[in-house]
């Protein structure tokens, strides 16, 4: 028989099969010999008493053979079936692409940048010189944004769709079994491209099609309904459905589609800095101790605070991380974060953003770009005051609240490098003001977060799409363009990794409806 259980692990021990058999064995009141293995099901860190321990959900195999999980997929041979275009090959494309093909269906995925292993020359320009290849860099190329910027794969989407199998097919496709138990899962920038690799050959040797260097530049819709793309090259694909999963700064996408008259809407967004502490004081506040031994991980956080009713929340937290770049043109600055599987930098950051509501933004309420427009200006003016080559302007973060130019920067993981600038003129005044109040707010809940040891680094803009996409909510295609389905952060209706995942997966059920 198979008993559920719940356990409490001191640090450090959680992977010893023979301490959870031990406390299995407590719990359910069985003798450990007759206990055949335990399989842990959900794993978290709870640091809310003086001890810091690990709560664990398991399964435990009794008097019967304990079954050893195998999450191997074989994909179908699709190469002469119907065939589905997908624009994009971020995580909304490629689980598409996979669901597709599960689907009978080939799948065709055109990809504007490189693939993951030429997309590592471009980034290392965008760091060391502060240079921007506008068709490969952090935002754009095989993987997307999360291949270079963290694979972080916490998510509130429990109701858009199977979680589990999306962690499963990462898992099929290189990623550790932890990621299927952790609370927080993270696979690491430094793993994410290998198994992006391997999502990759799984399409191509069911005989679907990757095509890099390949942008679209517009759709062909006869009659009101999708046929084809065409490139930049002036090459045209032809299909009877099109996937378009190209990501939240693909400005380019709104822009053709628009210029079709094609239905686009603005939506809101949230915009603000990056904020980097280092990780030790993280550690300290959460874990309550002065050093974090070696059987815990960097510590993570998670903050908001309603000011003069708006949201200001923490988002996108990386514990040992790095702040990246991710500029997709020359004249604008773009920061992010993220973090190695290990998670071993000195440094926590988070990015820490305002909401922004439709009525904040004065101009045409019927623009579609009026909250894209705004984005960018805010953008520009980051890269003027950082004075250029992706120089960043900065602040320590008690010298931002109360007002004064810091004469100097602590040491930060930023690469282009910071300049010291008063972020009020960065930052739009309402904005800033908010920021402004939240950040004591901040420290008050968390001791030690509110210290001129951080800084803040703007900005930090790409929290999602100022754009949407519309579409049927039970088809998920275009209500003007049959056979086209908008999906994931491009298209508004995605915020991570597994949220687009789950909706390239939702939007190739569509199209194998809509194809028959």
């Amino acid at each position: 028989m198979i008993k559920e259980a719940e356990i409490v692990c001191p640090p450090g021990q959680q992977d010893d099969e023979n301490v959870l058999k031990t406390l299995a064995s407590a719990s359910i009141n069985i003798p450990q010999k007759r206990i055949t293995g335990v399989r842990v099901v959900k794993r978290s860190i709870d640091a809310r008493g003086r001890k810091v321990v690990y709560r664990m959900q398991v399964q435990v195999f009794v008097d019967e053979h304990f079954k050893v999980e195998h999450y191997n997929h074989q994909y179908q041979d699709v190469k002469d079936a119907k065939r589905v275009i997908i624009v994009g090959a971020g995580p909304a494309g490629l689980f598409a692409a996979l669901q597709a093909i599960d689907n009978g269906m080939k799948p065709v995925v055109l990809e504007r940048g490189k693939d993951v292993k030429q997309r590592r020359r471009d980034l290392a320009n965008i760091n060391k010189q502060g240079l921007v290849n506008p068709e490969s860099n952090y935002c754009f190329g095989e993987g997307g944004a999360g291949t270079y910027s963290d694979g972080k794969l916490y998510t509130r989407s429990t109701k858009r769709g199977d979680v589990k199998g999306v962690l499963e097919t990462f898992v099929a496709h290189g990623a550790t079994e932890d990621i299927l138990v952790d609370a927080r899962p993270h696979i690491g920038t430094n793993k994410l491209p290998q198994i992006i690799t391997a999502m990759r050959e799984s399409i191509q040797n069911a005989g679907g099609e990757v095509i890099f260097d390949a942008k679209v530049t517009s759709l062909i819709v006869e009659f009101g309904k999708i046929k084809g793309v065409q490139l930049a090259n002036g090459e045209k694909l032809f299909a009877d459905a099109v996937i378009l999963a190209t990501g939240h700064s693909a400005r380019d996408v709104f822009e053709m589609l628009h210029h079709q008259n094609i239905l686009i809407e603005a939506k809101p967004f949230a915009l603000g800095v990056r904020i980097e502490h280092p990780q030790e004081i993280i550690d300290r506040a959460q874990y309550h101790c002065e050093f974090r031994g070696p059987d815990l991980p960097p510590s993570y956080y998670s903050l908001v605070e309603q000011v003069d009713a708006r949201g200001v929340f923490s988002f996108c937290m990386c514990p040992g991380g790095i702040i990246a770049p991710c500029s997709t043109d020359a004249d604008e600055i773009v920061v992010n974060g993220w973090s190695p599987s290990k998670r071993n930098n000195p440094y926590a950051n988070s990015g820490t953003v305002v909401q922004i509501n439709m009525e904040d933004i004065k101009g045409d309420m019927n623009d579609p770009f009026r909250m894209l427009k705004f984005q960018q200006e805010v953008e520009r003016v980051a890269f003027k005051a950082g004075g250029g080559n992706l120089v960043a302007p900065a602040q320590r973060m008690v010298d931002y609240v109360e007002g004064r130019l810091s004469r100097d920067l602590p040491d930060n993981s930023y690469l282009p490098g910071c300049k010291s600038t008063e972020l009020q003129e960065v930052l739009p005044g309402w904005i800033g003001e908010r920021l402004r109040k939240a950040l004591p707010a901040f420290g008050r809940k968390m001791k030690g977060y509110y210290t001129n040891e951080a800084i803040l680094v703007g900005v930090e803009s790409r929290t999602s799409s100022p754009v949407k996409i519309p579409r049927d909510r039970e088809t998920f295609q275009h209500p003007q363009v049959a056979g086209l389905f908008p999906c994931g952060e491009g298209a508004g209706y995605a915020g991570g990794i597994i949220s687009a995942a789950i909706d390239g997966v939702n939007c190739a059920d569509g199209a194998a409806k809509y194809l028959g």
